[in-house]
């Protein structure tokens, strides 16, 4: 998923801070069909339920169908887990500590506050690209999916001790 100039879309700002287009299953669902199969297979779903267009999108991923955060932003009728009194709650800190590519969580729902959701979303793209080819890697691919860079992007290159013990 290469990006040039991107309009922001909400439905791609989970509403735990996580960047939609930088997870790995949206880009197996959108430009890696062999990706997309392995994801199936490794989560005993079929290619329909593993296909996913955002957090805030109806077809989410079928694991993600019932996010707690989403859930609860919606009852709450609130934007981000930021917003809410309850700020940060017992779910979200479980949900932060379990995968590599939750490690900026806190930092940017603190930018989601301080500078906007679309400011927000166009710096997400920086930090998720590749510098050489400019495709948008996750926060798994700690080589460039398209051109093999090390680091992926600046994500990985901020934080990738973290994630190499969260990956053992």
């Amino acid at each position: 998923m290469t990006f040039k100039k991107d309009k922001p879309e909400k439905k791609l700002a989970a509403s735990c801070g996580l960047f939609c287009p930088s997870c790995t299953i949206y880009i197996a669902t959108h430009e890696d069909t062999e990706r997309l199969e392995s994801f199936a297979k490794y989560l005993n779903l079929s290619i329909e339920e593993t296909k996913c267009f955002g957090c805030r999108s109806e077809n989410r991923n079928s694991k993600c169908g019932d996010c707690f955060m989403w859930e609860c932003t919606q009852k709450k009728g609130i934007d981000f887990c930021i917003d809410c009194t309850d700020y940060p709650c017992s779910e979200l800190k479980e949900f932060q500590s379990r995968m590599p590519h939750r490690l900026e969580m806190w930092k940017d729902l603190e930018k989601i506050k301080k500078i906007g959701w679309e400011k927000w979303y166009l710096d997400q793209i920086e930090n998720y690209k590749c510098k050489i080819c400019m495709t948008l890697n996750s926060g798994w691919d700690i080589k460039c999916r398209k051109c093999n860079n090390e680091p992926s992007c600046d994500y990985i290159e901020n934080n990738l001790s973290e994630i190499k013990k969260r990956m053992n």
